[in-house]
Order: C-alpha cells, then sequence, then structure tokens
C-alpha cells in the first residue's frame, strides 16, 4: 500500500510540473563578403589638377564606381569604373567621356591604409577599344599620383 500510494504521489506530483520551455540562443549566420557594401572616397589635388574617385565594394568585388579627372587647362575625364580588387591592388575598367568621345582603359590603384596610389605600365590596346596593362605584374605605384581618403558626398555616389 505505501508503494501504491508513493506512486500516485509521485504522479501527481509530476503531472503538475509544469512544462519548462527550453529557448536555445540564436546565433547570427555570419554575413558572406560578397553582400558587405562599403563606399569609399578619395582624391589627389596635384597642383592645380584634381582627381576624383569613390567606389563601391561588396566583398573584393567593385562593382561600380565614379572617377575623374579634372586637369587644368585640359578637358575634363569623366565616368565609372568596376572591377576587383587582387590582393592590396584595384584593377578596373574605367570607361569615361573626354573630348567629346566615349573611351574605355585599365586603371590600377595600390591601397595602403587611407591612401590609393595610381599604377602606370606599358598598355596594349585591341584596336577595338580596350586598352589594358601589358603585364600587370611590371606597374609602377611610384607615388606621383596618391589619393587620400575623404568624405564622400552625396553626388559622388551617383553612378
Amino acid at each position: 500500500m505505501k508503494k501504491i500510494l508513493f506512486a500516485a504521489v509521485l504522479l501527481a506530483i509530476v503531472s503538475c510540473k509544469k512544462e519548462e520551455k527550453v529557448i536555445e540562443e540564436i546565433t547570427p549566420l555570419p554575413v558572406p563578403e560578397e553582400a558587405v557594401s562599403n563606399t569609399e572616397c578619395f582624391q589627389a589635388v596635384l597642383k592645380k589638377d584634381t582627381i576624383t574617385l569613390s567606389i563601391d565594394y561588396k566583398g573584393s568585388e567593385v562593382p561600380s564606381g565614379k572617377l575623374t579627372y579634372n586637369f587644368f587647362e585640359k578637358d575634363k575625364s569623366d565616368g565609372s569604373i568596376s572591377g576587383k580588387m587582387q590582393g592590396d591592388t584595384l584593377f578596373a575598367n574605367y570607361i569615361f567621356s573626354a573630348e567629346g568621345q566615349t573611351s574605355q582603359r585599365e586603371v590600377a590603384f595600390l591601397k595602403k591604409g587611407d591612401t590609393l596610389t595610381e599604377g602606370y605600365g606599358d598598355i596594349t590596346d585591341d584596336g577595338k577599344g580596350n586598352v589594358t596593362f601589358k603585364d600587370k605584374s611590371k606597374l609602377k605605384f611610384d607615388g606621383n599620383t596618391v589619393l587620400h581618403k575623404i568624405a564622400c558626398k552625396k553626388e559622388s555616389l551617383k553612378y
């Protein structure tokens, strides 16, 4: 009889006990590098010449940007870029308007901290308007054209 009474009391205790809810902590999934977007703007003022660059990074991709060469007493070169970061170097296609014509050429910028240094080297033209570097490994980043990071202006973000 004691066993039956003990079992009944135990059964009553177990059945009256409220169900405890277990809340699992949810850890957010990491955002893929390609999905993170970051816009940066740079400018170089070389005597009376100004070069302005705004780029939109998505991971190592640079899907869009705006590059302007405003040389004193010469035609302005203004256009868009798209390309990719390869290590610390941005290689991009620059499609621009200058002297009433649309052209394109490859550009390269070496990133060091808050600066971009433009690279120069021998180029090749395929006759179809595609101007590219002959050998990217031989580019010179001599420091003559260094763009410094600046605050982006709203108009510089329009592509």
